[in-house]
């Protein structure tokens, strides 16, 4: 007989303040209590992740931290950078697995007098069964504001702290390199666009690499922002004569905007390129394109056709749906519109299905259609099965919360967020409840909980993989100069 385990295991962090004496004999006891760095409190974390390693803020001072979980107990001293061993705290988180049950994480601070513990504080975090994709793939760059020179696609184990580079752009003449994108989340089906020297999108599919040149003469650009089918056969790209300025007055440092764009939809068979009026239409600003699980429907955003840049913050795009035909690869012959941006007064952009079809995730920002740059965007939700819209207010900050994506099982997501400084966007992780509603999001794990205090790069498109790219930096390379 099978018994169901309804009962929660407690796993307790305890943080204890070894105060030392004063010059009088006396026990003293801070009346600041001491805060940690990244928070966690309240966060919901995966049974597979990374040590939480954190900073204890306010006065160096050394301290205890006693970790529990059932009958399992450690205890490690440190000063305020905690680095905990990765196999015992494997072990603990372990224990959702066996118990098929939410492990509750107590971190217990306390300062100490002479006779007794004073101050105590409770800081909690919930570990679920629920496992995530073990890799994230990223580019690393400077911000717009900044002149790049180096930048690199990577691919990081959340199970660990180890980030490798998928490519450089050191070895491609320090050209451009973006748009990475999966199949399902798959690390053998994938694509990236190269710019300027060795320009062209590089698609793998299992360990076989080749470079396709995706510029016609009835497209404005090479495609770009690709989303791919899920059967894989086919990639919708859009195509964007995309322009960046800066403002002299404004809360927001950059703007990008696009002064043309239209949809295409490429055969990985055929190698053909496939459109219609309805997704390229000159009257129209089509781009962002996303698939629905079931590959019958390609959704994207779309807004008139202004003149900019003198309208750029009149520009707000309405999210479209068109049906699309697996077997002649070709769409329907009407769109429907599934967000009005009048109706809302906000402008859409990276609409992103989880993989059961139930919900879409999206930005909305003031006007235009790229929110990285906008520091009002938010990130919202639709149920796909009552239509309803609501803000993530469990995610959002006060800072701009884009470049999402799903994990593989639709439990997880994860985010860029400009959260921590207003300028650099670092990757953000959170929980999807059944009811959903997420948890709060916690900071992708650092081995040093300090490095994202002096790390001057922003972490661009993370994207949930189920395994490690296994395709070599050197093939890359061999066929990006096209040897």
């Amino acid at each position: 007989m099978n018994v169901k385990h309804d009962l929660s295991v407690y796993l307790i962090i305890c943080l204890i303040t070894l105060v030392s004496c004063n010059e009088t004999g006396q026990y003293g006891a801070s009346s600041d209590l001491p805060d940690v760095f990244p928070d966690y409190s309240e966060t919901v974390i995966p049974c597979n992740v990374a040590p939480l390693n954190f900073y204890i803020k306010g006065k160096r001072e050394k301290y205890m931290i006693r970790f529990v979980a059932g009958k399992d107990s450690f205890e490690i001293y440190s000063r305020n950078k905690v680095v905990i061993p990765e196999k015992r705290w494997k072990k603990l988180l372990s224990q959702s697995l066996y118990t098929h049950s939410r492990v509750r994480v107590n971190i217990c601070l306390f300062g100490k007098t002479k006779a007794t513990w004073v101050k105590r504080r409770d800081i909690t975090l919930t570990v679920v069964s629920d496992s995530i994709d073990p890799y994230i793939v990223y580019r690393l760059i400077e911000p717009g504001y900044q002149y790049w020179s180096k930048m690199g696609i990577y691919q990081r184990h959340l199970e660990s702290y180890k980030e490798t580079p998928v490519m450089l752009n050191s070895l491609t003449d320090a050209n451009c390199m973006n748009c990475h994108s999966f199949c399902n989340n798959n690390p053998q089906k994938m694509l990236f666009h190269l710019r300027a020297e060795h320009a062209g999108t590089m698609l793998v599919t299992d360990g076989q690499v080749k470079k396709i040149d995706t510029k016609t003469k009835d497209n404005v650009s090479p495609a770009v922002y690709p989303r791919w089918h899920p059967e894989g056969r086919y990639i919708a790209f859009s195509v964007n004569k995309t322009s960046q300025t800066f403002h002299t007055f404004n809360r927001n440092l950059i703007e990008v905007y696009d002064s043309a764009s239209d949809l295409i939809i490429y055969d990985t068979e055929k190698q053909t390129i496939y459109s219609n009026t309805l997704i390229h239409s000159p009257n129209r600003f089509e781009t962002y394109p996303e698939w629905s699980p079931d590959g019958k429907s390609l959704y994207f955003c779309s807004a008139p056709a202004l003149k900019m840049p003198d309208e750029y913050d009149s520009l707000k795009y309405d999210l479209c749906r068109i049906d699309f035909d697996p077997l002649s690869g070709k769409t329907g012959n009407k769109i429907d519109t599934v967000l009005l941006s009048s109706q809302m007064g906000k402008s859409v952009a990276f609409p992103r299905i989880s993989p059961d079809g139930k919900y879409l995730l999206l930005c909305l920002s003031d006007y235009g259609t790229f929110p990285i740059w906008h520091r009002e965007n938010d990130l919202y939700l639709i149920n796909l099965q009552t239509n309803a819209l609501r803000p993530l207010t469990e995610i959002n900050s006060t800072e701009s919360d884009s470049y999402h994506s799903w994990s593989s099982t639709g439990k997880w997501i994860i985010f860029g967020s400009r959260r921590m400084d207003g300028l650099y966007t670092r990757p953000y992780i959170a929980y999807l409840e059944s009811d959903g509603l997420f948890g709060k999001p916690f900071l992708l794990p650092q081995k040093n909980p300090l490095f994202y205090d002096d790390f001057m790069k922003s972490y661009n498109i993370p994207e949930f993989i189920t395994g490690k790219i296994t395709v070599g930096i050197r093939e890359l390379e061999r066929i990006a100069k096209g040897n």
